[in-house]
């Protein structure tokens, strides 16, 4: 059972449960190693011994883990301990969009559109990585306190490959497609009919389709038309609804061809919200009408003029000034890994106006949070209190527990164990965890050692209690108890006395820091220890002289004198830094295409007018066979293809 104050992997300390689905359980955890909150993904009991949902949930590691974007929920760690499987992710403060929206009702337009446009560079990304996620939906999307919005929970998605994958797993029913609702052929569109159902949802406050069983939405979805979402929300833009109808159309072939496309669009909304330009399909043959494609040039326009659009309504004007300061626009979440140089001053642009609208909605959230959890203490503790740790060894525990209760601690934050011991009474504290003198947030748990076992001092709690009734019946015994509980006080008071001197001599001594250049990350924690200095935290970066997983540098220069306990952080080599390239192909042929890369071991399927790229390729030229599919005209061709350098 996952308990307050288990350790899992012997590293990561469970704080609480925040969430459960089908298939897992989700608890706030923190990570002792790095001294950071991560979120842990636990495969429930009753699935761990089935070899199918074993395989689910690795497969959803394994897609998971190789996704990098600032709109996905990273993946730390995955591992196995005795027969439990569990996945370590980032926590994420926040809200889901579900909460949002319910608690907000209808969002306006551009707020709409700047959740969704985020939303969809995520989907973008696993879709380059040529994963689906097929479970898109308001739960699966959460929005920071700083109005960050991450899509999380890959607990269906597989990669995609040249088999023909069908949706032997079904979603929330409310936004599945029509395809995954009748076990059908499931692909990058399917993610794009969800994305758009979630967008009629911001807009209106409610989903298109609803009904008493899954069934009978799943049958909604595939048979019956839905109300367009004007007529619950009656200012709603003709290109932003249009957006929605086209991304929600029944036919995969009517929607829009890839994410980015849809992308494209969203931007245009912000430009021209009342310009009817989105074109629908309406040929009986469900083929996609051709549009013509948008030049690069025509492109960084789009993002500069959506990014003038993006301002706010006199409504969040104070917001918006209030909030308008760089120390929200960190450089580092607009990395040259996710943009290309050529496009980072206009993304960056339209990311940092997206970002505004996210503080906006950060805002709403804040307030959202103190309505709905003020009473809940300890769900969400934004800059929890910290406070300065004293010392109880020595101390009868619950002469301790009142201490700690004074200091500000409950008994949520004490988690108690219990030991024999030749060397303390029982009911004395033997050590805690976190050392007098050091910070403690009141977020976090301070474990307890306690001489015995808690029979024996609940025993010996009670045995103090009725002293004086029971002095009365052998004053002998009372004598000799007498002369036994002043003897235990002397050694009490004798042992806090030496733990307490100890205590402030360890406080003034100095260490000099020893070099760990050169060493494992795990060698030099084992170093540093050694001499009571704690690392808080490791970063890593590339290095053409020391190898992976060695430490390039460290905070405290080596020889330096500091007192002890105090932190360091280290660098640690992520070796050299290969050359890697990036790919398009496009699809030559008259309809969908079947392609094959050997270099890659990868295959799959391109539609009509469409291309896939392919990132982080080390090879700097590939060779590609593209065949066309049943009934299109052409016959196979091989390409060498020169990618493009990063």
């Amino acid at each position: 059972m996952i308990t307050q104050g288990v350790f899992i992997a012997d590293r990561y300390e469970v704080i609480d449960k925040v969430g459960a689905g089908g298939m897992s359980d989700v608890y706030r955890a923190k990570d002792h190693i790095l001294g950071r909150e991560v979120a842990i993904k636990i495969l429930k009991q009753e699935f761990s011994e089935d070899a199918t949902f074993v395989a689910k949930f690795r497969t959803e590691a394994q897609s998971a883990a190789g996704l990098e974007h600032p709109n996905i929920v990273n993946i730390y760690d995955v591992g196995s301990e005795n027969g439990m499987y569990f996945i370590v992710m980032e926590y994420v403060e926040g809200i889901t969009l579900k909460t949002y929206i319910e608690k907000k009702g209808q969002l306006n337009f551009k707020e709409a559109i700047s959740i969704a446009i985020q939303v969809g560079r995520g989907i973008e990304a696993a879709h380059q990585k040529g994963i689906i996620h097929r479970d898109i939906k308001p739960q699966n999307i959460i929005i920071s306190t700083e109005g960050k919005v991450k899509v999380t929970d890959f607990g269906i998605a597989r990669a995609a490959s040249s088999n023909t994958i069908h949706a032997d797993v079904m979603g929330s029913v409310h936004y599945s497609s029509p395809e995954q609702a009748r076990n059908g052929f499931v692909d990058g569109k399917s993610d794009i009919y969800s994305l758009g159902i979630v967008m009629y949802e911001m807009v209106t406050g409610r989903v298109p389709f609803d009904g008493d069983n899954t069934v009978a939405i799943a049958i909604q979805h595939l048979q019956e038309e839905m109300v367009a979402p004007s007529a619950y929300a009656p200012d709603l833009p003709i290109s932003l609804e249009k957006i929605i109808l086209k991304a929600t159309m029944k036919s995969p072939d009517r929607r829009y061809g890839t994410i980015s496309d849809m992308l494209m669009d969203l931007k245009k909304a912000l430009v021209s919200p009342n310009e009817d330009f989105v074109v629908i399909s309406e040929s009986e043959l469900g083929q996609t009408k051709v549009m013509p494609r948008i030049t690069p040039e025509q492109e960084d326009s789009l993002t500069k003029k959506a990014a003038q659009a993006l301002i706010f309504d006199d409504e969040y004007q104070d917001e918006e000034e209030y909030y308008d300061d760089d120390e929200y626009y960190d450089d580092e979440y607009y990395d040259d890994e996710y943009y290309d140089e050529d496009e980072e001053e206009d993304d960056g642009k339209m990311d940092k106006i997206i970002t505004i609208s996210g503080i906006v909605a950060g805002i709403a959230i804040v307030v959202i949070l103190v309505a709905i959890f003020g009473s809940r203490v300890g769900l969400f503790k934004f800059g929890s209190k910290k406070v300065t740790m004293i010392n109880v060894v020595g101390t009868q525990y619950e002469e301790a527990k009142t201490q700690l209760t004074d200091l500000g601690l409950e008994d949520d934050n004490i988690l108690v164990s219990y030991e024999d011991s030749d060397d303390y009474e029982d009911g004395v504290v033997m050590s805690q965890s976190t050392k007098e003198g050091d910070e403690f947030s009141l977020n976090d748990t301070l474990r307890l050692t306690v001489a015995g076992d808690e029979q024996t001092s609940s025993d010996s709690s009670s045995s103090d209690s009725n002293g004086q009734s029971e002095s009365k019946d052998s004053s002998s015994s009372s004598s000799s108890s007498s002369n036994k509980s002043n003897t235990t006080t002397q050694q009490t008071q004798t042992t806090t006395t030496t733990e307490n001197k100890a205590t402030e001599t360890d406080s003034k001594a100095t260490v000099a820091v020893p070099s760990v250049v050169g060493l494992t990350q795990a060698e030099a924690t084992t170093v540093l220890d050694a001499k009571n200095i704690v690392v808080t935290s490791t970063s890593t970066d590339y290095s053409d002289t020391v190898p992976q997983g060695q430490v390039i540098s460290q905070s405290i220069a080596p020889g330096e004198m500091v007192a002890a306990n105090t932190t360091i952080t280290l660098v640690i080599s992520k070796g050299t830094k290969a050359t890697t390239y990036n790919y398009t192909i496009a699809n030559p042929f008259e309809g969908d295409c079947t392609y094959s890369i050997n270099e890659l071991n990868k295959s799959g399927t391109i539609p009509k007018s469409g291309a896939i790229n392919i990132s982080d390729v080390t090879k700097a030229q590939l060779t590609v066979t593209l065949t066309p599919a049943e009934g299109v005209a052409g016959e196979p061709q091989t390409q060498t293809v020169q990618g493009t350098a990063n």
